[in-house]
């Protein structure tokens, strides 16, 4: 094989190294590091307090770990706030839903897409012209979204007032509309039934194909983590156990012992 023939490493999007935790005298995290590479589906399991959603809360900005670095385009998130993070193209869903209940899914949706609003002030008082322009190009994001998640229907229904598992549909929906690089997903399943789960799991794998962007997923349905995920991080008490392929923590002895149960992944 020739020097130009050679395939050279491909290096991750986010590095995470060393990250330590504590909450007072409590350590959450304790020195885990782990890559997330390009397009993939990287998921991240353990039971309830093993850090999961703190670990999200570090890569987001939400939490800021006492050591440790987290490379995103060569900036350091642990020195940055939320905001910036976003900027960088972070996008993330939340365990509890996080909407705005007296908006529309489409107001809402249309707020995700606040920071790529650039007008100022000055401008945003007047309806024609550059803001007017700009206006229509977020509406047309915001209209895709609303396609490929198919909540045509509840576009101008309240937030509030939609049930549980159309609420976590468009938690992801004004994620995505940050039109993120990262996609961090913190339980987008959680307390839904086994339809709802099937259409969640195929909206995320729709984002993944159409999107080709790296998305992180904490979840605790097991066969769906396995079904969906390329690799997968196992967390015990703040301590990364295990790391590899689906089949590779499914044979791991530590984590079968500690979470899943020698008959439960069979």
């Amino acid at each position: 094989m020739t020097q130009n023939a050679q395939s050279h490493p491909i290096a991750p999007v986010l590095r995470a190294r060393d990250i330590t935790l504590n909450f007072g005298a409590i350590q959450v995290l304790s020195g885990i590091s782990f890559d997330i590479m390009p397009n993939e589906i990287l998921a991240i399991i353990g039971p309830n307090g093993a850090g999961k959603t703190s670990a999200l809360n570090c890569l987001s900005g939400f939490y800021r770990p006492q050591q440790g670095s987290i490379l995103f385009k060569d900036k350091d998130l642990t020195k940055l706030p939320c905001h910036k993070i976003a900027e960088l193209g972070i996008g993330r869903t939340f365990q509890q839903i996080e909407l705005f209940s007296d908006l529309s899914t489409l107001d809402n949706l249309l707020a995700g897409r606040h920071i790529r609003m650039k007008m100022g002030l000055l401008w945003g008082g007047i309806y024609f012209g550059k803001t007017r322009n700009q206006e229509l190009k977020h509406r047309l994001v915001v209209e895709e979204i609303i396609d490929l998640l198919e909540i045509q229907p509840i576009r101008h229904t309240h937030a509030g007032a939609l049930p549980y598992g159309l609420r976590k549909r468009v938690e992801l929906g004004r994620a995505l509309a940050l039109d993120p690089d990262l996609l961090l997903l913190d339980e987008p399943m959680a307390g839904m039934n086994v339809e709802e789960k099937e259409d969640m799991a195929r909206y995320i794998l729709d984002i993944h194909e159409l999107k080709e962007i790296p998305l992180v997923l904490i979840e605790h349905d097991m066969g769906l983590v396995m079904d969906i995920s390329d690799r997968v991080i196992v967390l015990d008490y703040g301590r990364k156990i295990a790391e590899g392929t689906p089949d590779e923590v499914k044979a791991d002895k530590k984590v079968i012992e500690a979470y899943l149960g020698s008959e439960s992944m069979r």
